[in-house]
Order: C-alpha cells, then structure tokens, then sequence
C-alpha cells in the first residue's frame, strides 16, 4: 500500500452507533490494516436513548406524547413510524438497528474521541474548525455515521474525502431511498458509498452493489436487507481507495436518480401505501409460517406411522 493511500480512518458519529455500523468498523479492522485513531461525536441532541431503547417492550406514556408530537411534522408518516414501533413490541428483533453508545463500542475504544456541537444552517451542518483540522490532520479518510448532512471544509481536509452511505443507488434513487424502492414494488434495492461533495446524493461512488428483495415482506426488511450489505460494502470501499489506479465514478447530473423528498412520504396517498404493504406483509409473513409449521408437523406425523 502506498503512503498516499488511506490508513488511518476518522468517524462522524451520533452518541451511539447501531449494530450495523458496528459491524462494518468490526470487519474493516479485520480485513484491512487500517487504524481508528479519531471520533468524533454530535452533541448537538442529548434527548437520545442508546442501549435503553434496545429493550423496550411496552408503549407507555411518553410513546404517546411523541406520537402527537410526530403527527405535527411528519403527518400520515407517523402512522408508519407508529406500525414500525408496534411490530417491534410483538417480536421484530431489527437487530442490525440496535443501538451501541459509542463509548461502549470495543471497536473504537483505542480511539481519542471527540465531543463537537455543529453549526447548523437549516438541514446542513458544518463542523467547528479545529476539529476541522483535527480530523485532516490525523485521517486520511473519514466515515460519515452521523451529523447529517454536512458539508464546508470537513469534506476535503482528510486527503481522501469523506465517505457516506446511502442505501440506494443514487442512479435511480435519491433521497428517501428505501421508502420509496418499497412504494414503487421494486425487487431489487441498491446501497452506494459515495465521497461526499456538497450535494445531495449526488457524489463520487466509491463501491456499490444492489441486492435481492425477494422475501421482504415489509418495508423495515428492506432495510435490514440493504444494512447487511453495507457491512461488507464499507471495507470494500476503503480497499478500492488503497488500489493507486483506483478512481471514484463521478455521475454527471443528467444520470443522477429522480430526487424524492422526505416531504413526500408524509402524505397519506404515500404513507398509506407503505402502510397497507407492511400490514399485508405481516400477515402474509405469519400465514407462511403457520403454513410451514403446519407441514411440518404433518411431515413428522407421517414419518412416525
């Protein structure tokens, strides 16, 4: 590997990382000889649950409040929000969403962390200068778990950018990404590993792949099935930038997918689609398993005459 190519690797987190994102740091540490010699943290929000909100199994009060709260902002969308919640109380396991605080994560935990409250101009964040040069100075690639959007002079101190997921092909979706894969009925959903440019799902691909959506029944399926990619997409992607011929793919803007807007989901045509799908889903996902039970036991009632 050449000197000019990445070997240490920054993180942008929230004050937790979830099962997921642990994961991918876990493989890359143990598929690449990279090092993590820096975190750092949003402060911005301490109204957060970490490991608490892992083990949840009761709708109490303050589900309620937030319920309403959400009904303000996200409008037909909370219902879905709402579905999501329920079918996790009843079994869901989600797994990969599970909820790490960071300095609970072993992976990490040789990392100097820092705490860093952005500053916000609408939906984008820019960070604070000397951590700035913090991270340019001691990384030469940084992964983007948190903050948000970001942009300003973060994207290009470390000497290979700063990479971000997103978990669509930004060739047909942008934006919402699984939402919106889910509404449409596609059978294949795509996840990207981009190098952040000061657009919106719109930089330079450093890996990428889709995969398969048969047997997702409802749209947080899609999700899991898209999260367990990007666990191994992550270390392929630093290893691509390891590679001195390797060069990101820049998409002209015209090749760019159609950009859906979060706002969209909030209307009850949108939502209420999602909605009826994840419920249809769930009852045929329990259906299927009575029906193989079912065979089952009749599989070991005819062995046993």
């Amino acid at each position: 590997m050449s000197v000019d190519e990445p070997a240490t690797v920054g993180l942008l987190t929230e004050p937790y990382l979830l099962e997921w994102q642990v994961r991918a740091i876990e493989r890359l540490q143990r598929e690449t000889d990279v090092s993590i010699p820096l975190v750092v943290t949003n402060t911005s929000d301490t109204d957060y649950q970490a490991e608490s909100w892992n083990d949840r199994d009761r709708v109490g009060l303050e589900d309620l409040r937030q319920f309403v709260d959400l009904l303000g902002t996200e409008r037909a969308w909370t219902f879905v929000l709402a579905e999501r919640n329920l079918g996790r109380l009843f079994g869901d396991e989600r797994e990969f969403w599970r909820r790490h605080s960071v300095e609970n994560v072993d992976a990490i935990a040789d990392a100097d962390h820092l705490e860093c409250v952005p500053q916000t101009d609408g939906n984008w964040n820019e960070l604070p200068a000397a951590v700035v040069d913090e991270l340019g100075e001691r990384c030469d690639v940084v992964i983007r778990f948190g903050f948000g959007l970001v942009r300003g002079d973060v994207l290009t101190a470390p000497e290979h950018g700063v990479l971000s997921f997103h978990p669509a092909d930004i060739r047909r979706y942008r934006g919402m990404g699984p939402p919106a894969i889910f509404h449409d009925g596609r059978d294949r959903a795509g996840s990207t590993l981009q190098r952040l440019d000061e657009s919106i799902d719109g930089g330079e691909i450093v890996a990428s792949d889709d995969v398969s959506l048969a047997g997702c029944h409802t749209l947080w399926e899609v999700f899991d099935r898209v999260a367990e990619r990007q666990i191994g997409l992550l270390t392929e992607g630093i290893t691509a930038l390891q590679d001195p011929s390797f060069e990101p793919q820049s998409i002209p803007d015209e090749q760019l997918g159609e950009f859906y807007y979060r706002r969209e989901r909030r209307t009850a045509t949108f939502a209420g689609r999602v909605l009826a799908k994840n419920v249809a889903g769930r009852l045929r996902r329990r259906i299927g398993r009575r029906r193989s039970t079912g065979d089952h036991v009749e599989s070991t009632h005819d062995s046993a005459d």
